[in-house]
Parts: structure tokens; C-alpha cells; sequence
């Protein structure tokens, strides 16, 4: 079905308030607390794994790095709410890091000793650039800074940031078993969200803004142009999940996206056709680094890939945001 007759089929009848507020509790309960609960038990068995073996080549710690690594992709298109307070997102993942922040950060803590690496409580007043996942890579997988400076040092920075994302990590989730579930499920005149549409249109969002960051940031950034590709600008590349990132987000969004769309079983059918094209395209391209994109014939691939990415964004955009009555407004990824 063309894109425009898409909008005018589901566009006539959106969905009644009563109707939002199911779709919303369903999301929540069955999408939201699920994928932080996860983020929170596997933050846990990474602080286990790096307190049992904190060497970079660890087996167990990178197995264990690559479990809660996949928990928080999974649940990083909910940039709102208690993953957004006091910048926790950001402490569990930073990156773009156009800058080079991170490895500055973390190679001056290593050559000055810095104590601060003692005290889990004060760990979260450093730089958000040696925190979280991101930070992790660099010190696990970066051929210089997983073998920089004092290893005992190395190995308490290993701890003290898994620890951190533990602290992180159980504050959203606990934020959310504890008060948000209720705030966008009991909107209030006074409330963050004043009606069931406002709670509705928070998830249309971050559905659309996750769709975007995956083709923008994910795709983008090593496809950079064609006469200038940058393949080491493709997320976590060193610890070779910069292809896996895209699938997991993909897989979580259209769960996501399924839900949004429950009870109209056209839109729905839609959405997965298009999300299942991205999949298998992506899975085609069998290139966990996107190092491809220098070559003219699989760089077409990847741009490939990057279209699908886009039609689901023009399905949801056009299809499911007439449905629910909603759109995604302005969003950080935005820019200028």
C-alpha cells in the first residue's frame, strides 16, 4: 500500500481515550518494565563477573558486558522520564562522543590514579564521559586503554564503573515500578501528562525518535559520504556489535510499534512488513562493523538498509500517528 494511502486509511478513526489508556498500560507493563527490570538484573551479573575477573579478556566479563549491553539497547528508545533524570541515559551511554571525551577521560584517571575510583557513591560525580557501557568498551576492548597504566588501578576502574551502572540502572527501574508507571498511567490536569493522548504521544515518540537515532547514528554516522565514509564512527565498533546494536533496536521497536498498533491488524501487518525488510536486509549484509561502507557495492547495501529504516519511519509517521490521534513533535536528534 502506497504511503499516502496508508495516512488516508487509518487517519479517519483514531482510537477512542479509553482505548489509549489500554494501549498505554499494555506497553508499560508488557514493553517498559520488562526491559528495565532486564537492564537491572544484567547490570547486576556484570558488577558480579567484573568482581570475580576484571581482566579485559575475561571471557565471563565480556559475555556478561554483552548481556547488559544488550538489556540497555533494547530499552534505549525510552529516553523519558526516569531514564532521563539527572542525565542517567547519558551515564549509561554516552555516545555520539564526536570529541573523543571518553578515552581522554578514562586515560587521565589511569595515569593519575585518581582515587576516586574507591567510592562507588563518588564514582557518579565523575565525567559522564568514564561512565557506563561506552566507557566499558574502551577499557575491554581498545587495544591501548585495555592495557593502559597500573592493572590493579584497571581493574578497580573496571569495577567501580560496572558498580556505577548497577546504581544506574536499579534507579530507573525502581523509578518506574515506584511512581512513573502511575504517572503516565493517571494523567492528571496538573500532572507531566495532562491526558491519556499526552501519555500516548510520550511513546509515539520515543518509538520515533528510536527509529531515527538507529537510521541517523547507528547507520549514518559510518556511512558518513560517499566520498568520505567513516567506518570507525559506527557505535561500539571495537567490541564488533555495531550491526547487532541495529538489530536489537529494530527487534525492540517493532514490538513496540505492534503495540502502538494492536487492535487495527492492517497497520499492524504493515509495520511488521516493514520492520521485517529492515531485518533481513540487515542480516544480509553479514558486517558487525559496517566496515563495508568503504567499499562502493556493500556501502549500497547499507544505504539499502538505511532506506528500510526509513520506510518503517514513514509508516509510523504516516500510518500509526493518524491512528493514535498523536505526533512526535520536536525531538532532540532534531538539531539546529
Amino acid at each position: 500500500m502506497k504511503r499516502t494511502a496508508l495516512a488516508a486509511a487509518f487517519s479517519l478513526v483514531p482510537v477512542t481515550v479509553m482505548a489509549q489508556n489500554a494501549v498505554v498500560q499494555d506497553i508499560v507493563d508488557a514493553h517498559i518494565l520488562p526491559r528495565f527490570e532486564a537492564l537491572a538484573t544484567q547490570s547486576q551479573a556484570l558488577a558480579d563477573a567484573a568482581g570475580q575477573d576484571c581482566t579485559p579478556t575475561s571471557t565471563a566479563l565480556r559475555a556478561a558486558y554483552g548481556d547488559a549491553f544488550d538489556a540497555w539497547i533494547a530499552a534505549s528508545h525510552l529516553r523519558f522520564g526516569p531514564t532521563e533524570t539527572n542525565d542517567r541515559a547519558f551515564a549509561i551511554a554516552f555516545w555520539p562522543d564526536s570529541r573523543g571525551a571518553t578515552p581522554r577521560t578514562l586515560n587521565a584517571l589511569i595515569q593519575d590514579k585518581d582515587p576516586i575510583v574507591a567510592n562507588g557513591a563518588e564514582y557518579a560525580e565523575v565525567s559522564i564521559a568514564a561512565r557506563g557501557f561506552y566507557a566499558l568498551e574502551f577499557l575491554l576492548f581498545d587495544d591501548a586503554l585495555m592495557v593502559a597504566g597500573d592493572a590493579d588501578y584497571h581493574c578497580k576502574l573496571v569495577q567501580s564503573i560496572s558498580a556505577d551502572i548497577v546504581a544506574t540502572t536499579d534507579a530507573m527501574y525502581g523509578d518506574w515500578q515506584s511512581e512513573y508507571r502511575t504517572t503516565l498511567l493517571t494523567p492528571d490536569s496538573e500532572g507531566v501528562y495532562r491526558s491519556d493522548t499526552e501519555a500516548l504521544q510520550e511513546l509515539f515518540k520515543a518509538l520515533s525518535t528510536g527509529l531515527q537515532f538507529t537510521s541517523d547514528m547507528r547507520l549514518g554516522r559510518p556511512l558518513g559520504t560517499f566520498v568520505n565514509p567513516r567506518p570507525t564512527r559506527a557505535e561500539v565498533y571495537r567490541s564488533g556489535r555495531s550491526a547487532a546494536h541495529v538489530g536489537l533496536s529494530l527487534d525492540s521497536l517493532q514490538d513496540m510499534a505492534r503495540r502502538l498498533a494492536s487492535g487495527d491488524a492492517a497497520l499492524t501487518a504493515e509495520l511488521n512488513n516493514d520492520f521485517n525488510k529492515a531485518r533481513t536486509k540487515l542480516d544480509a549484509l553479514n558486517d558487525p562493523v559496517f566496515a563495508g561502507v568503504t567499499d562502493p557495492q556493500s556501502r549500497l547495501k547499507v544505504e539499502v538498509l538505511q532506506q528500510s529504516v526509513d520506510t518503517i519511519r514513514t509508516t509510523v509517521r504516516d500510518g500509526l500517528g493518524p491512528t493514535l490521534g498523536v505526533a512526535a513533535g520536536f525531538n532532540a536528534l532534531d538539531g539546529d
